[in-house]
């Protein structure tokens, strides 16, 4: 079980502001593209305009993290934003609103929780095979939905398909799990020429290596058994931890939290709290953080990471690189 997961995809880090985030993300020393928002028209004829939500990528070779922000009722748009318009058949309008609408929704959902990581992608060359398992093992899902991503390419901007699948909690919205959205994500190949210019960093950092949820001593191992189903046996790592190696994901329990992240506490439960980028030279990354007024806490002789306090909610763990 599992052996169709390679990792993570992504995470998702949902903001207030996106200004804000991108200027905190830079002071973290990361290369923070421009964001992208979708804009057409709510009804057949009308006049194109923003809405749904804004987002863009911190881009590594194989992952990224995704900041995403509601664009809310004025339409105001972060500065430099790209317009993304969307052109569907005006009989096909009407759902794509509502369907940019209920992502909205739902992303002002997680903000209502709290500021923080909220989604976490795994990757899969095979969501097929993925699907097929999780119906064998009565796990909810919404089916295997097609979309087309940007890719930054040397020609400009341009869109490839992708497959997903989210993961359903009976007791929730279709695509919600208590912790927030969980689910696998399948790429088409991209050309080896795709431009690299987004994923070099100031920081050094060279990928996503781990995602972190904490939740409940008493949760601890439904969650575990859950999760199993999921993403195959975890591993244990002492008290009140344990990893899903496939998929790159370190499960911790609210009274080991600070074993792990000393000083941090979960801002609801059950949450994602962290996520682990791999850096070339832990040294140059500690300085430059160190320069730019952010607060590190060493965990280790390879590893430290910069607190949820000031990460806009989700503490970001830096790794040296094997």
């Amino acid at each position: 079980m599992g052996e169709d997961i390679n990792g993570l995809h992504h995470v998702g880090h949902i903001v207030l502001d996106m200004d804000q985030a991108m200027e905190r993300y830079r002071r973290l020393g990361f290369t923070v593209p421009a964001p992208a928002y979708p804009v057409l028209p709510r009804v057949a004829g009308g006049p194109v305009e923003p809405f749904g939500v804004s987002n863009t990528h911190v881009y590594f070779p194989g992952d990224f993290v995704e900041l995403v922000a509601v664009i809310d009722e004025t339409g105001r748009v972060p500065g430099g934003a790209r317009p993304m318009p969307l052109q569907v058949p005006d009989d096909k309008l009407p759902g794509l609103v509502a369907a940019l609408d209920a992502t909205a929704a739902n992303i002002a959902s997680f903000l209502q929780r709290f500021q923080g990581l909220h989604i976490m992608i795994a990757n899969t060359p095979d969501i097929d095979s993925v699907a097929a398992r999780l119906t064998a093992g009565g796990v909810g899902h919404g089916g295997v939905h097609a979309v087309q991503r940007p890719v930054e390419t040397s020609a400009g901007t341009r869109m490839e398909p992708a497959r997903y699948l989210e993961i359903s909690d009976p007791d929730l919205p279709a695509g919600r799990v208590p912790e927030g959205r969980i689910g696998f994500a399948e790429n088409a190949p991209v050309e080896a020429s795709q431009d690299q210019r987004h994923t070099g960093h100031p920081n050094g950092a060279t990928g996503l290596v781990e995602c972190v949820l904490c939740v409940a001593d008493s949760a601890l191992p439904e969650l575990e058994q859950r999760y199993g189903t999921y993403f195959g046996q975890a591993r244990a790592l002492g008290p009140g931890a344990a990893r899903f190696d496939r998929v790159d994901v370190t499960v911790v329990s609210a009274s080991a939290l600070a074993d792990l992240l000393p000083g941090e506490r979960p801002a609801a439960l059950p949450a994602f709290v962290a996520y682990t980028v791999s850096v070339r030279d832990i040294a140059v990354t500690r300085r430059l953080l160190r320069a730019n007024d952010i607060p590190v806490t060493r965990t280790g002789p390879g590893e430290m990471f910069v607190p949820a306090s000031a990460a806009l909610g989700a503490a970001i763990i830096f790794r040296q690189d094997d």
